[in-house]
């Protein structure tokens, strides 16, 4: 049994919800070092913690938030930062400059030209955003804000910045309770892949409690 838990949370289990992912020993690891400091420790919270991440994530394989948008797109999604197509034209299909008008002085981020879009764009299981919520989970694990974009590109960081988010949302309350759908509203801030999500919740209960 890895240590933490309440049950037994083995590499073939986690390789099983993961879907053949081809990290999934290097997944595993992170999840047995880092989750239980969250107290997500439970097949409940656990199967809850992997059917959110499963979604957010594409299956374990996208750490960062995929902004290769087409101008049509940008237009219909930031229509106060991309006014008509002439500017839209300029940005599309160019992920940092997107995210630098995108999220330009708004989530604790500077102008257009600080490049703080780019660098504190999603990242992680699920993607926090913006410096401000960058700067705050820097703050919790004693780590220089700067430092936080690489670290949540690897095993480690993309799995603490989920369970920070997790922690600070309260979410193993409504894990105990079987609530994927309040989960899911915490998580996406809508019911986005709200069936994904309660598909994989499932699967990876059944397959904890075998």
């Amino acid at each position: 049994m890895a240590d933490g838990f309440t049950f037994d949370f083995s590499l073939e289990k986690c390789t099983a919800i993961l879907q053949n992912n081809p990290y999934s020993e290097h997944w595993h690891e992170a999840l047995c070092k880092i989750l239980p400091d969250y107290d997500i420790n439970t097949p409940e919270r656990v199967a809850c913690f992997l059917g959110q991440t499963m979604v957010e994530s594409a299956g374990y394989k996208a750490l960062i938030e995929n902004l290769n948008y087409r101008p049509e797109t940008l237009v219909k999604i930031w229509p106060s930062h991309f006014q008509n197509m002439d500017i839209a034209n300029q940005y599309a299909h160019q992920p940092e400059k997107i995210a630098n008008r995108a999220y330009a002085g708004r989530m604790g981020n500077g102008d257009e030209a600080s490049g703080d879009g780019w660098n504190y764009c999603g990242r992680g299981l699920i993607q926090i955003t913006g410096k401000a919520n960058y700067a705050a989970f820097a703050e919790s694990i004693d780590t220089p804000v700067e430092q936080v974009p690489e670290f949540l590109g690897t095993f480690e960081g993309a799995v603490q910045s989920a369970c920070w988010f997790w922690e600070n949302n309260n979410l193993n309350a409504l894990a105990d309770n079987g609530d994927v759908l309040g989960i899911t509203k915490k998580v996406n801030g809508g019911t986005l892949g709200l069936e994904e999500r309660q598909h994989y919740t499932q699967l990876a209960h059944q397959v904890l409690q075998g």
